[in-house]
């Protein structure tokens, strides 16, 4: 059987994130949500994305296919009645599609003639940028399940001081050293040649993924995932980092989505509670204005290749799209488009010849390339969103 992923209609309201990648390309627990379905399923799947994605991230039709939408995080027992669709089935959750057979002779899929089948366990879904930190902690239980079954963690070394060792995996090839992990509230996931550095305090549930790194004294909160790749400093709390970025220094990143090739700089601090506890709202693309969350604690969003200078001060609630670049003092605005570049005292745009300049430098430092697709994907996103760069 043929697997196919589909951004589904939540799509506009998991930008900035979706502006480079598929829906099924977030990171929430320790796997992305394509990893997930890969494992789970035992087979490669492709994408029904947005056109200008697609050279990146093709989709392969055949025959007999079954789309899912990536929006929901799998489960075995999903899995299985996924597996057992047959033609003209689609599975509900409540008013949403999660899958569906099809094939390559059907013009349009009118679910009014399938056989709906409607799937009653709770689901991980992601509906808005938001959930990514609010679910996290679940999903990364979930990934350390599917992950860790039948495998032997390497040993903890005999500096680490540990609570509830049974719940901490270690993979191979990654060092600890004089650090605290405490799996109590959940499991504590390191991943393969990782590295956890001197007085380093952790607490569960917690995912580290391959080659990412603490840096020393940093301060660990549950429900955060450190991306492959990634070195993190300071004091974090329920936030996920999708990868191959950086907050190397001091300062404090809370109830955030961080995504990949972004910086940091040192002292960088976000707030994450409004001083009179009112409900945060945040950055909506899909209505232009500022929408309610329905939380209390909601920090940073920060699309793929932005980065921030020095002591920068976030406010609650402020979402910063797609390379933008930010400095200086003062709080810069809750709201900052893709391709921005300046702070409070204002903006201006950040022409893309110099945001590929950019981007080559930080990818070579990886030994990884900024390729001409890349290129292309960000010259889509940078026209995109100039209607957005009114300062």
């Amino acid at each position: 059987m043929n697997y196919i992923l589909f951004d589904g209609a939540v799509r506009n309201a998991l930008l900035p994130f979706t502006y480079t990648k598929p829906v099924a390309d977030i990171r929430i627990g320790i796997l992305t949500i394509r990893e997930k379905w890969e494992k789970y399923l035992g087979l490669t799947t492709t994408t029904i994305t947005e056109e200008y994605l697609e050279e990146k991230y093709p989709m392969v039709e055949m025959a007999e296919n079954i789309l899912i939408n990536a929006s929901f995080c799998p489960t075995e027992s999903l899995i299985e009645k996924i597996k057992n669709l047959s033609e003209n089935e689609a599975i509900f959750k409540g008013d949403d599609v999660v899958a569906f057979f099809s094939t390559d002779k059907q013009e349009e899929v009118i679910f009014e003639d399938y056989k709906q089948i409607e799937f009653e366990e709770d689901l991980i879904q992601i509906k808005n940028t938001w959930d990514i930190f609010t679910f996290n902690g679940k999903a990364i239980q979930q990934d350390f399940k599917l992950i860790t079954a039948g495998k032997t963690s390497q040993p903890i070394p005999e500096t680490v001081q540990v609570l509830n060792k049974e719940n901490i995996f270690i993979e191979e090839g990654a060092q600890i050293t004089f650090a605290t992990l405490n799996a109590t509230e959940g499991p504590i996931y390191i991943g393969k040649n990782a590295t956890v550095m001197e007085n380093v305090a952790v607490r569960g549930p917690f995912a580290m993924c391959e080659n990412a790194v603490l840096k020393m004294g940093a301060k660990i909160y549950k429900d955060t995932t450190v991306g492959p790749f990634s070195k993190i400093g300071g004091e974090v709390s329920n936030a996920v980092i999708f990868g191959y970025s950086s907050k190397g220094h001091d300062g404090y990143l809370g109830n955030s989505v961080i995504g990949e090739w972004c910086n940091l700089g040192a002292d960088t601090n976000n707030s994450n509670l409004k001083n009179n506890y009112a409900e945060v709202k945040l950055w909506s693309y899909e209505t232009e204005r500022f929408a309610k969350t329905g939380l209390q604690f909601c920090g940073l969003m920060m699309g793929d290749h932005s980065k921030c200078g020095i002591n920068t001060m976030f406010n609650t609630g402020t979402v910063i799209g797609v390379s933008a670049n930010l400095f200086g003092s003062g709080f810069p605005r809750n709201f900052v488009p893709s391709f921005s570049w300046g702070g409070a005292a204002g903006f201006t745009e950040y022409k893309t010849n110099k945001v590929f300049e950019v981007a080559t430098a930080v990818k070579k430092r990886r030994n990884l390339d900024f390729d001409a697709i890349e290129q292309r994907i960000l010259e889509s996103v940078f026209e995109q969103t100039a209607k957005y760069r009114n300062y």
